[in-house]
């Protein structure tokens, strides 16, 4: 689905106030989900969550943990719901087997590194990867998921959009109210600038880490050179400031709605267009494993990665959880 341009406003207007009672309602049955008690692992449980529905750079900020936790010499699983997928799990993901149709393109990011899980009830996924060898479960996303207890949470924010309008879906983007989401964070992680001024909405002693994305070393190539981007993200437009960063030269751009599914027409459409612009047609790492394999040849993937303001306090937080994990001498 694409996002209403009202859960980008300042929450006033006839939408959000017609769907206030709506909003409520969904609040509620949030509220009484979480009550329940989850699963608790035998083994360290991080949850990269956010409290807004769609993307806000959950999966980039579970990568790079996960990153320095196997540099740690950490057996790190990831575990997510595979949004987007048929299947509910618990699955092993298999990047061979799967496609984004059945696991999502999140699962299939995670799984190239790592190894990853989909399943719809978190716990289950847990014990499954637990079974297979996790010394440290990563969630990416789940934070409003109770059937896994969390050892350590951070609640993602995208320092562009902030949490919208400040309402509850479907008045707003928020998936339960930011004070409550963010209770039960040991920190927040703004990714970028934080434009709207999400920090003042966060509790007053609450942590913040900042971090960046920057664009990764394949985007030199494209310095100086005409491209077409198009992504199905949540946020386009920060694909395409990355472009712009690495000093690409963005003729045309196309945006899809969220996890959109590309199909060959599609694809016809973005190449003709990109060849019109005499432009290298470019898209995220997360669109391609939703391209139809004939046309991938075609596409130039930009990846972006994380970069911490304070790269020892994002360590410091890892530290306790690592510590628990009987390392093989």
């Amino acid at each position: 689905m694409r996002a209403p341009e009202f859960w980008g406003g300042d929450g006033s207007g006839l939408m959000p106030l017609l769907l206030s009672p709506l909003a409520a309602l969904y609040g509620a049955a949030t509220a009484r989900r979480m009550a329940r008690a989850g699963w608790q692992a035998p083994v360290p449980v991080i949850c990269c969550g956010n409290a807004t529905a769609g993307g806000a750079g959950k999966t980039t900020v579970a990568l790079d943990l996960g990153r320095r936790l196997a540099n740690r010499g950490v057996a790190v699983h990831f575990l997510l719901r595979g949004y987007g997928g048929r299947l509910k799990g618990p699955a092993r993901v298999d990047p061979v087997l799967h496609d984004s149709q059945a696991v999502g393109d999140e699962a299939l990011l995670l799984a190239a590194e790592r190894p990853a899980w989909i399943s719809a009830d978190r716990g289950l996924g847990a014990q499954a990867a637990v079974a297979a060898g996790a010394q440290t479960i990563l969630m990416d996303d789940g934070l409003q998921n109770p059937t896994l207890e969390k050892d350590l949470s951070l609640l993602i924010i995208d320092g562009s959009f902030g949490f919208g309008n400040n309402r509850i879906i479907p008045a707003g983007p928020l998936r339960e109210p930011v004070a409550v989401a963010a209770a039960r964070c040991r920190a927040a992680v703004i990714i970028g600038e934080d434009e709207t001024n999400a920090a003042a909405l966060l509790p007053p002693r609450m942590r913040i880490l900042r971090a960046h994305l920057r664009p990764g070393p394949e985007a030199e190539m494209l310095a100086g050179q005409p491209v077409h981007a198009f992504c199905g993200i949540a946020n386009p437009k920060k694909f395409f400031a990355t472009l712009a960063e690495a000093g690409a030269v963005v003729a045309g751009r196309s945006a899809f709605a969220d996890h959109y599914p590309f199909d060959a027409g599609d694809m016809r459409e973005i190449l003709a267009e990109a060849e019109s612009l005499r432009a290298i047609p470019v898209t995220t790492r997360k669109d391609f494993v939703r391209i139809p394999p004939a046309f991938r040849s075609r596409v130039t993937v930009v990846t972006v990665r994380l970069e911490w303001e304070d790269t020892a306090a994002i360590e410091a937080l890892l530290d306790p959880l690592a510590q628990r994990v009987p390392i093989p001498a």
